[in-house]
């Protein structure tokens, strides 16, 4: 058995490490690559795994620690302001969808409870892929990315009446009014116990363990709460996910907050990886390939219905229009519950486990149809939405300012407010149209466009200017100014903001002599004032910083003419921090007789 679990573990681990960099690298997402990882180990690839139904209980624990390390993220006050997105989007969300799934399913001659059961689980979406897809592109703050969580916590919470009215609709209900009186009781007596055990017993327990400074008994004290408070909420037949999200909202303004943070995050990747694994083992490809176009006809019809009002569903709810496409593919597949509603449903005998079978596959289907969708809205609607939205270049009227700056954002703008308060005219481009608007009821000359088109900067009177700044934000527009400039104006003198060491040494590759690295003086100044908090003088401080300063620079020059040589590169640097070490050595001795109060 050990060896067993072993073997196992080992071959998720080599599909893992193999199937998801390559997703990645084409460009496929980590969600994607984790599902082919599964249907090539599966009992449908190579047969290396069998027990897809274990697997996927097991690691459906990856989806609870998710919601458990969301719920730290919000506290009540902000959960509450959320109230509207959960329970009016999310009621409309799921009340919709049910509803078309349903009149599609009647008027295909499908037996009304069927119907019934079968819309009510594919109403429901992927918490773990969603959510995984949130975080992995960083949407979460995004008005996708908010209704998205409001919408999944309305679904978890949902889901729980869907599987109780399913022995209702089923010929072999057993259940009683007493019964049902009980179940009430017991899930609100859980909750209770997780809003009080949360705020007073919790943290106590936390405190303690604190203290004993051994942070693998912490670590395990916070898988240990997870686990418990699942089963607890198992026990009174309330989703696990859904409870310990309430724990982790009770946790939220904890001073232990990180610390649990940062002792699950690598638990809940591995797990939720496993998830996405068995989902793709689960696939059942001989019901596949016995019924091919009557799956892939209700994986097809499924996902128009769902993703279509989904996306009407966005224009509704106010989300912007860049967003709405992309909010409705990540809702649009079945989700984790709906394996368990229609279990349900086959053991209450509201339709047999032939129809379960097919829908399981449907499901399972869809959500791997999902990262693809994704790919399809990222390289094909994302980019025609932003050429349909990107305003007309603004007509400029010819200028002469004796300064140009392109790009107006945090850098650009302090430069800019500095020229213009010495009364030195300016003229802005920029591509950021509300940044534009603003900055103009302020009296700004900042027009709308593409600083690389040479026709613009003509206008902009780049011929007669005394200096570009340029001072945009992407590597690759920045260059591609520079060598415009260089071939149209090559007497303009160009002075630039480097975004890291190698946007440094490009740009002296194209004869930039004056450069700025955007965080390198403010880090300094910051490191000056640290030293000065630790006991140095203020003489001592301002000397070490110009020191290191000085250091930095003539390093970074002489391991210019080697930076596309690796090797070279990490010799000299290595080379150079030496030499840095000794210096302040050298200064430590000489600085244990000086005065450190000027």
């Amino acid at each position: 058995m050990e060896h067993s679990l072993l073997v196992n573990a080992l071959i998720y681990l080599v599909a893992a490490v193999i199937a998801v960099p390559i997703a990645q690298r084409l460009g496929l997402g980590a969600v994607l690559g984790y599902l082919l990882a599964g249907i090539a180990i599966g009992p449908w690839g190579l047969g290396l795994i069998n027990e897809v139904e274990d697997i996927l209980h097991f690691s459906e624990f990856g989806v609870v620690l998710l919601l458990f390390l969301i719920g730290l993220e919000l506290d009540p006050q902000r959960l509450w302001s959320l109230r509207r997105q959960i329970f009016g989007w999310g009621t409309a969300q799921v009340g919709l969808i049910t509803l078309a799934l349903l009149v599609a399913g009647v008027s295909l001659g499908v037996d009304w409870r069927t119907s019934l059961i079968a819309a009510l689980g594919l109403s429901l979406s992927s918490t773990a892929i969603a959510l995984a897809t949130l975080g992995e592109r960083n949407l979460m703050a995004t008005p996708a990315g908010s209704a998205s969580f409001a919408i999944l916590l309305f679904q978890d919470m949902a889901a729980i009446p869907m599987i109780a009215i399913v022995p209702l609709l089923g010929a072999s209900s057993a259940s009683t009014h007493g019964g049902n009186w009980l179940a009430a009781a017991k899930v609100i007596g859980v909750i209770v116990a997780l809003i009080v055990g949360g705020r007073y017993l919790v943290r106590p327990i936390l405190r303690i363990i604190a203290k004993t400074g051994m942070r693998e008994i912490f670590t395990a004290f916070a898988l240990l709460l997870v686990i418990a408070i699942g089963l607890l909420m198992q026990w009174v037949g309330m989703s696990m996910a859904l409870g310990t999200f309430l724990a982790g909202v009770l946790l939220a303004d904890s001073e232990y907050r990180h610390a649990l943070e940062t002792d699950l995050e690598p638990f809940k990747g591995l797990l939720l990886g496993l998830f996405f694994i068995a989902v793709g083992m689960s696939v059942d490809f001989g019901l596949f390939r016995a019924q091919p176009w009557v799956i892939l006809g209700l994986v097809t019809a499924f996902l128009s219905i769902k993703t279509l009002l989904l996306y009407l569903l966005a224009k509704c709810f106010g989300i912007p229009r860049g967003q709405q496409a992309l909010f409705a593919f990540m809702l649009s597949q079945g989700g984790e519950f709906a394996f368990v509603v229609f279990g349900a449903a086959a053991t209450a005998k509201v339709f047999s486990q032939d129809i379960a079978s097919l829908l399981v596959v449907v499901v399972a289907l869809s959500m791997l149809v999902t990262p693809l969708l994704l790919v399809f809205h990222d390289r094909i609607l994302a980019p025609r939405h932003r050429a349909e939205s990107r305003r007309p270049d603004d007509p400029i009227q010819p200028q002469d300012n004796p300064v140009i700056i392109a790009g107006f954002g945090r850098f650009g703008q302090i430069v800019g407010r500095l020229l213009h308060a010495n009364r030195i005219g300016v003229t802005v481009l920029d591509h950021d149209p509300d940044q534009i608007d603003f900055l103009r009821k302020f009296g700004w000359k900042v027009f709308y466009g593409d600083a690389t088109r040479i026709d613009l900067l003509t206008i902009a009177g780049a011929a007669k200017a005394r200096a570009l700044v340029v001072a945009i934000d992407q590597v690759e527009d920045s260059l591609a100014l520079v060598d415009a400039v260089r071939a149209a104006f090559p007497d303009l003198p160009i002075l630039a903001r480097a975004r890291n060491v190698t946007h440094y040494y490009e740009l002296m590759d194209r004869g930039v002599t004056v450069l700025e690295r955007e965080t390198f003086e403010a880090a300094l100044q910051l490191g000056r004032q640290v030293l000065h908090q630790l006991g140095f003088g203020a003489f001592q401080a301002r000397r070490a910083a110009n020191k290191f300063r000085n250091h930095n620079i003539k390093t970074l020059l002489a391991v210019y003419p080697f930076y596309k040589d690796q090797t070279k590169m990490v010799s000299m640097a290595k080379q150079a921090r030496d030499e840095l070490q000794e210096m302040f050595s050298r200064d430590a001795q000489l600085r244990e007789g000086e005065p450190r109060d000027h």
